[in-house]
């Protein structure tokens, strides 16, 4: 019942190279022919004009084996009936390779459909009172309670409290996560279970539209639109199917021009076998296959034109926090301001954090309060306390507390930001304070700096606090494999340039950009993009929704706000923000798999040219027998074998296309020349093999040799 999780091997994550798995659902990378015999019913099913029309190649097809079949029953010859018997298979094999495919996604979705069951959620009233409520009728904006061992009722954001939650129904991994209010891991999932505590979690969903519903609707293929690379390369294929129909269309007077009857059943072989059949049965297939591997590893696409982005991306930024570090920074020490003592800092400090809701806040309040003898009372707790919050443009928060001589304006905050307050205040800055940020900066942490102002007195700096974040192991050398695939990598943050410069040289980014807003990073993005790159960013905040909607690929993490999630275009279940290294791997190898097999099925129309052309007019031209270089027994044999190899081929490259083509970082010009090598060749050499084996046997056949 869960997702299933297919990770990569670190020393291999680039590879793709998927074998199944204990525990996984069915593997992108597993194929069998149980797979085969299971998809076609719904093979069968899709025999109707109105499902062949969507494939205009096929469709061709589909058309030329119903006239076939008329004209061997009108004109009955074991020929005849050979070539519609395989014709027939030629569109049979095309719909399994799409319902192979689709047969995997339905899998998928009745394994998620265990996950998503009736639940009854606690909805919290205005004026306290919890009714209960079955979860199909809560509404966006609707507040529910839930309690240890209880079940998430739908998709929303924790808005108080704080819990341990049960994930693996929907991620497959079976330790639990913590979900907080205030922070950028305060979102949850319907269906799964708070194992702990208490939270309050506002609905952001409504009813049918939760992530396990559109999973459902995405692996099934309900949700899954063409993308315009595949549109573009129907087209193309439409395009070549015409022309070779009035090539085949010519040849038929010609034919009867030389004084040879035109035999209907060979000419319309002779088209089948023409036109980018294999290709033409695989399309559908390689995109429902791509789609499928992202569900694999836990990743949620809108749409395949997302995917097909991620694989030509050139830029790549990412939010320090949480995705190149490990997000949950906390104070690990407090560095009083000269003529300060202990106790006034940690006084102040904890006051100051005593309505900031965040992590990195209550982190503060926890530290002020580890010495026994230094139990800090809030003796403002029931006075007229004015809460300043923090915004992305102050940079800061604190509190205005009101005393018998006036205000006490504690503010607490990134460096530059308290700093230019105090000074605008015409307050002093000491000297140790700023060498003390610098310290902290540069080694990497994050340094919030404390002060007050009482009443009309000058602000004074009270100390610095000191919060520690820590890179992600393995980040280095995932970035390093990004920089083989040709992408740069920004790192985007609003720390200070000493903090941003020390974290990037951990994490081995190319560039970063410091102290950054929200408007900084759309900025940034639409710059990319003005000079013609393609931009992916991850983020889980509310302050990544613009920039998460104006990138070409946003994959926001399952753990982040709600905001975050719609703003994407992608949400990665595991809110593993490395993830999107994957994503870039499994784009890259669907355009590759697309074009690697395309090539082929151009390609191997060669060896048809040989096999049937001469058994059209060797009659007539006798010159023409020594372009038949496989020495083929007769020209039915001939015609019948490609049709054969043609309807074969499908069959033999479906697990290719499912699995999709090996993938290894490296320069375009190189894969190209590789899969040039084996595919284009491989598409040259392998059709002459195979019709003349096939041909060996067919001319066994009475009448045929």
């Amino acid at each position: 019942m869960t997702l299933a999780h297919a990770r990569q091997n670190d020393t291999d994550t680039m590879q793709l190279d998927e074998t199944p798995t204990s525990g996984r659902l069915v593997s992108s990378g597993a194929f069998s022919p149980k797979q085969m015999l299971t998809a076609l019913p719904l093979a069968l099913a899709k025999l109707t004009p109105r499902a062949q029309a969507r494939n205009p190649v096929m469709f061709v097809v589909y058309l030329g084996s119903i006239l076939t079949l008329v004209l061997a029953c009108w004109h009955p010859s074991a020929f005849a009936f050979i070539t519609t018997l395989w014709l027939w298979f030629t569109v049979l094999f095309a719909n399994l390779a799409e319902a192979v495919a689709e047969g995997r996604g339905r899998a998928q979705a009745d394994s998620l459909r265990k996950v998503k069951r009736d639940t009854v959620g606690r909805r919290l009233g205005d004026d306290g009172t919890i009714t209960e409520v079955p979860g199909a009728q809560l509404v966006i904006g609707d507040r529910i309670v839930v309690e240890a061992g209880e079940v998430i009722a739908g998709d929303g954001d924790v808005v108080e409290g704080i819990a341990t939650v049960d994930e693996s129904a929907i991620t497959g991994e079976s330790a639990p996560v913590i979900r907080e209010s205030g922070g950028d891991r305060c979102a949850v999932t319907g269906g799964t279970t708070v194992l702990s505590d208490r939270i309050i979690v506002q609905i952001t969903t409504a009813p049918g539209e939760s992530f396990v519903d559109r999973m459902i609707a995405l692996v099934e293929g309900a949700a899954r639109k063409k993308t315009p690379n595949e549109i573009a390369l129907d087209i193309l294929l439409a395009g070549l199917t015409i022309v070779f129909l009035l090539a085949v269309v010519a040849i038929g007077p010609m034919q009867a021009y030389s004084g040879a009857g035109a035999d209907p059943v060979k000419l319309i072989a002779l088209l089948v076998c023409l036109i980018p059949t294999t290709i033409g049965a695989l399309l559908s297939s390689i995109g429902i296959a791509g789609m499928d591997r992202l569900v694999q590893r836990n990743v949620l696409a809108m749409s395949g034109r997302a995917v097909e982005a991620a694989g030509d991306v050139d830029t790549l930024l990412m939010d320090k926090t949480g995705t190149i570090t490990f997000g949950n920074r906390r104070a690990t020490a407090l560095w009083p301001a000269p003529g300060i003592t202990d106790d006034d800092m940690r006084s102040a400090a904890r006051e100051s954090s005593l309505a900031d809701d965040t992590p990195e806040g209550r982190s503060i309040v926890e530290l002020c309060q580890l010495d026994d003898d230094a139990d800090v009372v809030d003796s403002s707790a029931s006075r007229d306390v004015v809460v300043v919050p923090f915004t992305a443009q102050t940079r800061m928060s604190g509190r205005d507390i009101p005393y018998d001589n006036g205000i006490r304006r504690l503010r607490k905050g990134a460096a530059d930001a308290v700093l230019t307050w105090v000074r605008d205040a015409d307050g002093r800055v000491p000297g140790e304070t700023t060498a003390k940020v610098e310290e902290i900066a540069s080694a990497g942490g994050t340094p919030l700096v404390v002060a007050v102002a009482q009443g009309d007195a000058r602000p004074e700096v009270i100390g610095v606090i000191e919060l520690t974040d820590v890179v992600k192991p393995g980040m280095a050398q995932r970035f390093a494999e990004l920089r083989a695939m040709g992408i740069r990598t920004v790192m985007v943050t609003g720390d200070n340039p000493l903090t941003a410069a020390s974290i990037a040289a951990q994490a081995g980014v190319d560039d970063f950009v410091a102290e950054a807003t929200p408007e900084d990073k759309l900025a940034l993005i639409r710059a990319e993009q003005s000079g013609g790159r393609l931009v992916a960013m991850t983020g889980d905040g509310t302050n990544d929704a613009p920039a998460l909607a104006q990138a070409d690929v946003g994959l926001a993490m399952n753990t982040g706000t709600s905001a975050a999630k719609e703003a994407g275009n992608m949400v990665d279940l595991d809110s593993d923000p490395s993830k999107l290294i994957e994503v870039v791997a499994i784009g890259k190898q669907l355009l590759i798999t697309r074009g690697a097999l395309t090539t082929f099925s151009l390609a191997n129309d060669l060896a048809k040219y040989f096999a049937i052309i001469p058994a059209l007019f060797s009659a007539v031209y006798p010159q023409l027998d020594s372009l038949n270089i496989m020495r083929l027994g007769s020209p039915e044999s001939a015609i019948i074998s490609a049709v054969i190899f043609n309807a074969l081929i499908i069959i033999a490259l479906i697990p290719l296309s499912l699995k999709g083509v090996q993938y290894r970082p490296s320069s375009a010009q190189r894969l190209l020349g590789r899969n040039l090598a084996i595919y284009g060749a491989g598409g040259v050499i392998a059709p002459f093999i195979g019709i003349w084996l096939i041909d060996l046997v067919v001319r066994l056949l009475p009448g045929l040799g």
